[in-house]
């Protein structure tokens, strides 16, 4: 059995980096990005990458087919068994999708719900602080915030009624907040 553990926050919530490093401490972990996983696809040139690209370029979501497909084969491909996936859902209809898939899936059970908290200055602060791509500009950053925080009400109701949601203060040091979010998963598995 699979134990998943989402990741959600803003755009520079820090999200990614919180769960890279809590999976370089545990040989049982395995941490996905779905950032990480498109920008992969995109960097191979296939089809499927250029249609990835056309998305993440506009700050955009990327299509529910693409990203349920991507998310199911990094969950049952993972070698361990605790997989944690930071960056999802961004929206209803994904976390509606991914609840469905996990209705009939009885080799993954999902854990917990962590949503990394910060304002929107701090957020727009660290993202456009590293520009690490096209998408790190004030007009992408501002679409990205849309569009995260749109669905961020129905998300955190959904996973609340299900006692599936926590939220952490993310505007802490790296440490401070690697540290609980570490002990909360390992108190979970």
């Amino acid at each position: 059995m699979k134990k998943l553990f989402l990741i959600i926050g803003a755009p520079g919530s820090g999200k990614t980096t919180d769960a890279e490093l809590i999976a370089a401490k545990h040989d049982d972990i395995t941490h996905y990005s779905t950032g990480d996983m498109f920008r992969a696809e995109v960097a191979t040139g296939s089809d499927l990458g250029k249609t990835i690209e056309k998305y993440i370029s506009a700050g955009d979501l990327v299509p529910i087919e693409i990203v349920i497909k991507t998310i199911v084969t990094a969950i049952k491909n993972a070698p361990t068994p605790t997989v944690v996936i930071d960056g999802y859902p961004r929206s209803t209809e994904q976390m509606k999708e991914l609840d469905k898939y996990l209705l009939t899936e009885s080799e993954v059970e999902l854990i917990n719900v962590i949503e990394v908290v910060v304002s929107e200055d701090t957020a727009r602060d660290r993202v456009l602080g590293r520009a690490r791509g096209a998408d790190d500009n004030n007009e992408v950053f501002n679409n990205r915030m849309k569009v995260y925080t749109e669905p961020l009400l129905d998300i955190q109701e959904f996973y609340t009624e299900k006692n599936l949601l926590t939220k952490i203060n993310g505007e802490r040091t790296i440490q401070e907040i690697v540290d609980e979010m570490d002990n909360f998963i390992q108190s979970k598995i």
